[in-house]
């Protein structure tokens, strides 16, 4: 009977992004003092650019994001808001939109496209997420009334999001460095981490 080895680059990759996607558990539970300090672009970013067979880049980031986001709800939220939460849809379909950004800004991981890809991941984060809050009804937090349907709504929804896309750049750079870093640093250590097609 023949077993077949795990290719240890893929080893290493899965336990980076599983480890990652346990720190949002301490955001969600509001242990940490910045809201939306969370790896969710950095795990989207990192598995774009090191996993290359383009199902793997999209699905191993999405189920370690969809199983963290499982653990958040059942025991964060105790069920509060069901199994998901409202319009997680658009956030997993910004989410393999970052994987991508990953893998088109990051051919090469150096300090600075890392930095361009976790500035740019985060804007689009940003721009897309709170578009789809205001497309969806979202709420003035001036008034505490819907937002209005116009271009003066849209500013608005922008602006109150924008602390969140700031705490939000500041994960993804952070986590970024701490993932990026660890894992070149190590691929110079062992030579089974180099690229062979995971």
């Amino acid at each position: 009977m023949t077993t077949e080895k795990i290719n240890p680059r893929f080893a290493v990759l899965a336990i980076f992004m599983l480890a990652v996607a346990a720190m949002r558990i301490p955001n969600a539970a509001q242990l940490t003092p910045w809201a939306n300090f969370t790896p969710i672009g950095a795990m989207g970013l990192f598995g774009g650019t090191y996993f290359t067979k383009q199902w793997k880049a999209i699905l191993f980031p999405l189920l370690t994001l969809f199983a963290s986001d499982l653990m958040i709800q059942a025991f964060i939220f105790n069920g509060k808001y069901g199994i998901m939460y409202s319009g997680w849809y658009w956030i997993y379909g910004i989410f393999i939109f970052i994987t991508f950004i990953g893998k088109w800004l990051i051919k090469k991981v150096t300090v600075k496209n890392v930095l361009l890809a976790a500035v740019t991941a985060s804007l689009t984060h940003w721009l897309l997420a709170d578009f789809t809050v205001w497309g969806g009804g979202g709420t003035d937090l001036r008034t505490m009334l819907p937002l209005s349907r116009d271009w003066a709504g849209l500013q608005q929804c922008y602006i109150q999001g924008f602390p969140f896309m700031r705490n939000f750049l500041a994960g993804t750079l952070v986590y970024s460095g701490i993932m990026f870093g660890a894992f070149e640093w190590m691929k110079v250590k062992n030579t089974s981490l180099q690229l062979n097609a995971v």
